[in-house]
């Protein structure tokens, strides 16, 4: 057993770029079983954060190069390649058998279907874990240190290699616990108590959402929703924007902060689009923003022919404000 330290965090707060075919790898996302703890609720499709668990799955490892979903076919968010355990319900080594025949990369990235927290930085740790040194692979292993096997990344060779045995052995693989697959292998085990962190009952569902809303994480749980929902794959300075909506309610009035951003979004997207789109465009709007205000702070002479007040910036009244005055300040 050895521990991982990571040396870095790859693709942290981004969606990843694809990656080349030497680092290439494939998921299998497990999606068909019984969720008898959620008294057999359709779990991939419980929504935390306003996206399906399985949508949230798939966005992790959104740069894989094929993804294999076990279960019967349903929307999701992006395009995937779909399998079926014989027999259906058979278990999670007949669904990570079935998924592996769809796959070809060196590493396959096995993942259950309800993990709300997992991101592309845990996925790129596991995969880094993994590639490292002659071990079988990397799993996460959760806040009281549990392994996850099916938060894991793998050698494909050696999966192949075991799950035939274990075929040959048992006369196939329906019903037998996963432990029997991975207790043999050499794993790395990389501690994520976050990534980790998956759905089994409703309180753990109740759990996920809350910490969603949480106001650390609403924004950017928000932003990555409706990225998602319009179909949109695009980085940009969340704080830039923020600062110009701040600037756009006290300078000019509030409504004008949601509307101004829209606008700005609308005029990057006239442009070609992109994140440095986005930036020009926002730049002008602060720009605009700012002389707003200076004219407001400029009071017309009084009948008595003296001069009104000085301007907002000259006063000290224009400073920046400060960050719970933003728009989106709990």
């Amino acid at each position: 057993m050895t521990a991982y330290e990571p040396p870095g965090d790859p693709g942290a707060g981004t969606r990843p770029a694809p990656r080349t075919d030497t680092a290439a790898y494939d998921a299998v996302v497990l999606a068909g079983g019984a969720a008898r703890r959620l008294g057999g609720a359709d779990k991939p499709g419980l929504r935390v954060g306003g996206r399906a668990l399985l949508d949230r799955v798939l966005t992790a490892c959104a740069d894989a190069r094929t993804t294999v979903v076990v279960a019967a076919p349903r929307p999701t968010a992006r395009p995937v390649s779909w399998a079926r355990e014989e027999p259906p319900g058979g278990g999670p080594l007949a669904a990570l058998d079935a998924g592996l025949r769809h796959t070809g990369a060196d590493h396959v990235l096995v993942l259950s279907a309800d993990l709300p927290f997992l991101a592309p930085a845990a996925v790129g740790r596991l995969l880094a874990a993994a590639r490292a040194g002659s071990a079988d692979g990397a799993l996460l292993t959760d806040a009281d240190g549990r392994d996850q096997p099916l938060v894991a990344a793998y050698r494909s060779a050696v999966l192949r290699r075991d799950l035939a045995a274990l075929t040959a052995r048992h006369g196939g693989l329906a019903g037998l616990p996963l432990r029997r697959l991975t207790g043999g292998l050499h794993l790395t085990r990389v501690p994520d108590p976050v990534a980790s962190f998956d759905c089994d009952t409703w309180d753990d569902v109740a759990t996920a959402r809350s910490r969603i809303r949480e106001h650390e994480h609403v924004l950017d749980e928000w932003i990555s929703a409706v990225k998602d929902e319009l179909g949109l794959d695009l980085d940009v300075d969340t704080g830039a924007l923020l600062d110009l909506a701040r600037d756009a309610a006290h300078g000019v009035a509030r409504p004008a902060a949601p509307l101004t951003t829209f606008l700005v979004g609308y005029a990057a997207a006239q442009s070609g689009g992109g994140p440095g789109a986005v930036a020009e465009a926002a730049r002008k709007a602060v720009a605009l923003a700012a002389r707003w205000a200076d004219e407001t702070g400029r009071a017309a002479p009084d009948d008595k022919g003296n001069a009104g007040s000085a301007p907002a910036h000259e006063s000290g009244a224009g400073e920046t404000a400060p960050d719970d005055a933003r728009p989106d300040a709990g």
